[in-house]
């Protein structure tokens, strides 16, 4: 593409408040035109927030206008795969906010229908694009910690205020997130993982509902394993959102050392190799998606091949949802 190419959003939700849309309007060559969602009044409320000139009753009509170029879908997972095969119809590039699906079936479905049309579909794990994490993987390239054994990820949370109050909350139903926070949160570092130590090929686990407080499960353990510059590594997680204490912690053990960090947070990168001990403090840009918008600006110019795609994202559904569902030790097959 050579010119300016304008962005409609389906859903205008918290997520495009500050994360992302801000990303869209200050990219070079990007500009937003439209939003859309359920409420009217609250997209209208939004578009004169933030200077963007049209609002439509649809996103089918959003998708099909000639003034749109490209859409980024910013809804729950539940709708995602309705979208995202009416734009891949369209013909035009569309970003997703993850997870793509909670169907890994859905998901390479997505992924095929943009691949038949000859255009990009990405997927909103911006992590892959973060210099905090693009550090890191540096680090692993250089062999700083020597061969990757294993890694490791733990995250457990208390209870938020819609968890204790009963609030309506997408999150926590099963039927538009059936692994609950596993899967809006959980998601981003398995996806991160992958990006830093290759794809998952074999993954066992399983999760459940310790607290009741909602329907969906809310703790969940999990073993995998990657094929990293031809090297088998182990891995093995804990998420659990129903615990007295905070904590976000990956440890990736080499032959020669560890990294540390958080996937979440933004506490220092700790590398403990046998030459070097380094601590860096690498902060994430204001609107987090920023780095991740770039790069699909890069890569709609025919530069940069964008980290996060339709293929990329099915491949980390596939392993969540191996988790949610607990359906023993499977294989990748591609």
């Amino acid at each position: 593409m050579d010119r300016t190419i304008r962005w409609g959003f389906i859903g205008c939700g918290a997520v495009t408040e500050v994360k992302s849309g801000p990303a869209y309007q200050q990219a070079e060559d990007f500009e937003v035109v439209a939003v859309t969602r359920r409420d009217r009044d609250r997209a209208e409320d939004y578009a004169e927030r933030h200077g963007i000139p049209d609002v439509y009753d649809s996103p089918d009509a959003l998708i099909h206008s000639a003034t749109v170029d490209a859409v980024y879908i910013a809804t729950p997972p539940d709708s995602h795969f309705e979208y995202g095969m009416a734009v891949a119809k369209a013909g035009k590039p569309c970003c997703i906010e993850k997870p793509i699906t909670s169907s890994y079936q859905q998901a390479r479905q997505l992924s095929e229908a943009f691949e038949q049309v000859k255009m990009p579909l990405f997927v909103a794990y911006y992590r892959r694009s973060l210099p905090r994490f693009n550090q890191v993987k540096q680090w692993l390239q250089q062999g700083k910690i020597g061969e990757v054994r294993h890694v490791d990820w733990t995250l457990m949370r208390p209870p938020n205020r819609f968890d204790l109050s009963g609030e309506p909350n997408w999150r926590t139903d099963p039927a538009v997130a059936p692994g609950g926070y596993f899967e809006d949160i959980g998601s981003h570092g398995v996806d991160l993982l992958c990006y830093l130590l290759g794809d998952i090929q074999y993954v066992s686990g399983f999760g459940l509902n310790q607290q009741g407080r909602y329907r969906a499960k809310d703790a969940f353990v999990a073993s995998w394993r990657h094929d990293h510059a031809g090297i088998t590594v182990t891995g093995s997680g804990r998420w659990n959102f129903g615990c007295s204490d905070y904590l976000d912690r990956v440890e990736i053990f080499g032959s020669d050392g560890v990294i540390r960090f958080s996937v979440l947070g933004e506490q220092p990168l700790e590398l403990e190799g046998k030459r070097e001990r380094i601590q860096k403090v690498i902060e994430n840009p204001t609107h987090i998606q920023q780095f991740h918008v770039e790069n699909m600006s890069k890569h709609l110019r025919g530069g940069l091949k964008h980290p996060s795609t339709g293929h990329t994202a099915a491949h980390t559904t596939w392993v969540m949802e191996q988790i949610v569902r607990g359906t023993g030790g499977q294989y990748w097959s591609g």
